[in-house]
């Protein structure tokens, strides 16, 4: 028997869950469907959430041939079959194909191109499915000819409204099991689902099962419970839900929320990031936001790795948390971050600018004779080891400030110093 998610796939858009944003009344993607007007697309969204049955929907709407091929498995081979059935198909009876590719992201920019020819001349219809941001993953070419519908992940409700549903379906469904859920069970499992609906219906079907080997009718929280365990959120490494979550909690911990920053962490380690990768970043977090502002920074987000490479997990998690936290309460600044972009730019645009005579090193008697050395003034000798006035940077090079301390922390000393320093030498700019 076909898995429970198959077969309760949506006949038509009435019995299609979820969004409401492209296919609620008026809204273009529906009135394109309703019309059988056909056209190529992109559907990007999480696992679960309607990707494949919305393309058979259009197909089915348009009454045009549906042919699926899956990225992991075809190649320019099939997509060469798919083109000679659909030309086939066209001068016998006229009706379009639409060619539905899964997991589009995995074809490289080669396979990707196979397409444009037959899509440009109407041969096809391509409708991509994709997990992954398709401003990255798909070529531009076929971006151009395609529009990007965004599908969101199912909401707890609508999942409730489908497990309901495939309970109460004695043809396709469970309902001649004669199953009796608890309210508690079935919201539990819409929640540990995550937004997926194939996700909810396959565990709803492994508790049916557990059900029926037990001859109990009772869906209780307890039995969902049993299921539903071990389940994690939405997390693909390397994905776009890596990169976004990370970014979530960089921006917690710049906008010095502990909280935000905890719980983004805690997202990611739930779906099975590597600690090591978060330690990283959190040691950039400390140079890259809070930096000379309060310099123990780098130091615990450094110990906080450390512990985790002693303790491993999940007791070295803690450590990391500690810093996570530790940097989101610490005074913030950038100016390190800033003012080495603005001395790399400096190097880039200026070349490979002499070091000045004076600052050079002169241990022969041949580098003494040319001048290497001369006129330094070696600022242990000068009034509180300042040589006011004197000049380190290239002599092409104009004065520059690129290390300019923020009011905040430890920079707002650092600054008050180096300014009674250069109050000193009024000749710098």
């Amino acid at each position: 028997m076909r898995p429970l998610a198959d077969r309760m796939r949506p006949r038509g858009l009435a019995e299609f869950v979820g969004q409401q944003h492209l296919l609620g009344a008026g809204k273009p993607l529906a009135v394109s469907i309703a019309a059988g007007q056909l056209h190529s697309l992109i559907l990007w969204g999480p696992p679960g959430t309607g990707k494949t049955t919305l393309a058979r929907l259009i197909a089915k709407a348009s009454n045009a041939q549906f042919i699926a091929l899956s990225a992991v498995m075809a190649g320019v081979k099939d997509i060469r079959a798919a083109v000679e059935s659909a030309r086939a198909l066209r001068e016998r009876e006229g009706r379009p194909t639409l060619l539905f590719l899964d997991e589009v992201h995995r074809f490289n920019k080669a396979q990707q191109d196979t397409f444009l020819p037959y899509v440009e001349d109407g041969t096809l219809t391509f409708v991509g499915a994709t997990t992954e941001n398709p401003s990255f993953e798909v070529i531009s070419a076929l971006l151009s000819r395609a529009r990007v519908y965004v599908l969101r992940p199912l909401a707890v409700e609508d999942l409730m409204g489908l497990l309901e549903a495939a309970l109460k379906d004695a043809e396709r469904g469970l309902g001649a099991l004669e199953l009796h859920p608890e309210v508690a069970a079935l919201d539990l499992i819409a929640r540990a689902a995550d937004g997926d609906a194939r996700r909810a219906l396959n565990m709803l079907e492994l508790a049916a099962g557990l059900l029926d080997a037990a001859g109990a009718r009772a869906l209780t929280a307890a039995v969902a419970q049993e299921v539903a365990s071990g389940g994690q959120r939405r997390f693909d490494k390397g994905g776009d839900q890596f990169y976004e979550q990370i970014s979530a909690l960089h921006k917690a911990v710049r906008g010095s929320d502990p909280d935000a920053a905890l719980y983004w962490l805690c997202r990611m380690l739930d779906g099975g990031c590597d600690p090591r990768y978060i330690a990283r970043r959190v040691a950039r977090m400390a140079v890259e936001d809070i930096g000379l502002a309060d310099p123990r920074a780098l130091a615990l987000a450094l110990d906080g790795w450390e512990t985790y490479e002693r303790l491993g997990s999940p007791e070295g998690e803690l450590g990391i948390a500690t810093a996570v936290v530790y940097l989101a309460c610490a005074p913030k600044s950038n100016a390190m971050y800033v003012a080495m972009g603005e001395a790399m730019a400096d190097v880039a645009e200026f070349g490979s600018l002499e070091v000045p005579l004076k600052l050079r090193n002169a241990p022969t008697r041949l580098m003494k004779n040319l001048g290497y050395g001369r006129d330094y003034r070696y600022a242990h000798d000068e009034p509180d080891a300042f040589a006011a006035g004197e000049r380190y940077l290239p002599d092409e090079l104009p004065d520059r400030r690129y290390y300019r301390p923020v009011p905040r922390g430890l920079e707002a000393k650092i600054g008050e110093a180096l300014e009674r320093l250069r109050a000193r030498s009024p000749s710098k700019g």
